[in-house]
């Protein structure tokens, strides 16, 4: 019975732990609260202090062979803004610094969807039949530095998300560029350029 009962905690844990799927982004989703699900998070009013890590980012992968990759140029499903539960970390001593945190979180995401939507267009555009599989990580790296430095620039703008203001702005302006790049949602594929 030990075994046994050992076999079924071992078995819970273990699915618990690779159970946390990082969620895709989607327009019809609103992160909360309960969505910071790091063993760091907390709400605590003895805290002095606050913090938060978004737990976004770009995933980008892929695996097929030479002739496939020759042949593909839209690679936009394999470039995903996703939100890691396990790893999004928000720290505050109350509900109000809290909200506000989370509403800088929100921008985040969707800023991270608006940066793949970038890279899926750029790879689209510049991605030819005989090109090397090495072309991605420059285009990675210079839109993902880009996306690092705007996030940056607005946390230390809105002071932590607290000028809700000036991050509705921001934030706004984000969605927006969302929306002018429908063509490179996920699950889309490009209008193919009239040249």
């Amino acid at each position: 019975m030990k075994k046994y009962t050992l076999f079924l905690y071992f078995l819970c844990s273990t699915v618990f732990l690779f159970g946390q799927e990082p969620m895709e982004w989607n327009s019809d989703y609103e992160l909360q609260l309960s969505d910071y699900q790091s063993t760091d998070s907390e709400i605590d009013s003895t805290l002095t202090s606050y913090s938060i890590y978004s737990g976004s980012k770009i995933d980008f992968s892929f695996n097929m062979n030479s002739v496939s990759f020759m042949f593909t140029k839209n690679f936009n499903s394999k470039i995903k803004a996703v939100f890691q539960k396990n790893l999004a970390v928000l720290i505050a001593p109350d509900s109000l610094t809290a909200n506000q945190l989370l509403r800088f979180g929100r921008y985040d995401f969707d800023l991270v969807e608006l940066y793949s939507r970038k890279i899926r267009k750029k790879i689209y555009e510049e991605k030819g039949a005989f090109t090397d599989v090495k072309f991605f990580q420059p285009i990675f790296n210079e839109l993902q530095e880009e996306m690092n430095m705007v996030s940056a620039q607005v946390f230390k703008a809105t002071n932590f998300g607290k000028d809700d203001v000036m991050l509705k702005k921001e934030h706004e302006k984000v969605k927006q560029e969302i929306k002018s790049l429908s063509d490179f949602c996920l699950n889309c594929k490009p209008k193919k350029s009239k040249d």
